[in-house]
């Protein structure tokens, strides 16, 4: 079951805190702030909407909107201002970047509907970009945004000198996994090794499926460190059985430097790797190290 979308109030009222949490509590889980400065800190939780009253001492409603919308952390929360009736200034609000106001004296069944329908838009949003960003069968990100991600590490590896490696994993057979068992088996192979990899890798680690039966992983790590994860992973699938079905991969490992920097290259040398693995046995690790693809030994 869903988690209820929340809800974030902010008046220095309290009795409006009250009346608009009575109005939402039985749909909605409802956070409330009574100034600015709280609202600005509630916001990095990201709630799924803020509505915001207009009139407040020290910080106004325009001024922490201005706040909300300037961080790229919060920019993307639908603002609703709660504005007073006879203050007639909703315009400014909207090009603010609020997207709807609500106006006093409180009605119930008015503050539900707002909010209900800029809710049910932002959660429309949500999984639009979700589906642009993550591959649909695995639901790990797809290889436009690995690409994207990896220029962005990239480039903070040459500026801060940090380490990075690059793995690439081609499953073994798959094609005659796939014509013997059908595709609805493979599908459930590929969700499994999926989940395997979300879960074997950090958080820092980007994991994505390139398409087909070949993922990629960008990890924080030197190449040393990078081989015994790979092969932590390597014997953990070789293990896993996805619904009885022994699967395997062959791994192309490549420690990134500032002589093979470059995005296109990495995968050329990843992808030239996973090949020399499958001409190996496959089930095995190719590591490629200055200048030469090295077949580690997994036994």
């Amino acid at each position: 079951m869903e988690e209820p979308a929340v809800v974030l109030v902010v008046d220095d009222v309290k009795t409006n805190l009250l009346i608009m949490t009575k109005c939402l509590k039985d749909q909605y889980q409802v956070w409330t702030a009574d100034n600015g400065e709280s609202c600005l800190s509630a916001a990095k939780r990201r709630p799924d909407l803020i509505l915001l009253n207009v009139v407040m001492q020290n910080m106004d409603g325009y001024q922490v909107c201005r706040q909300l919308k300037a961080d790229t952390q919060t920019t993307d929360i639908p603002v609703i201002f709660v504005i007073d009736k006879d203050l007639g200034d909703e315009h400014k609000g909207l090009e603010l970047g609020a997207v709807d106001y609500i106006t006093k004296p409180l009605h119930p069944a008015i503050v539900q509907a707002r909010v209900s329908t800029h809710i049910q838009l932002k959660q429309h949003r949500d999984k639009l970009k979700f589906m642009a960003l993550h591959d649909q069968l695995t639901g790990l990100y797809n290889r436009h945004f690995f690409a994207e991600r990896a220029l962005q590490s990239l480039s903070s590896m040459m500026r801060h000198d940090t380490e990075l490696s690059m793995v690439m994993l081609d499953l073994d057979g798959f094609k005659k996994l796939n014509d013997f068992n059908g595709h609805h088996v493979g599908d459930l192979v590929l969700q499994a090794v999926a989940k395997l990899l979300q879960d074997s890798f950090r958080k820092e680690d980007l994991v994505a499926r390139m398409g087909g039966e070949e993922f990629v992983i960008l990890m924080e790590l030197g190449l040393e460190e990078a081989c015994d994860k790979v092969e932590q992973v390597r014997s953990k699938l070789q293990q896993l059985k996805p619904i009885g079905i022994e699967v395997t991969a062959s791994f192309g490992l490549v420690g990134v430097s500032v002589d093979n920097a470059e995005f296109s290259h990495l995968l050329v040398l990843a992808d030239e790797a996973v090949y020399k693995a499958k001409a190996d046995g496959r089930n095995c690790i190719v590591c490629y190290q200055g200048g030469n693809y090295v077949t580690l030994d997994n036994s």
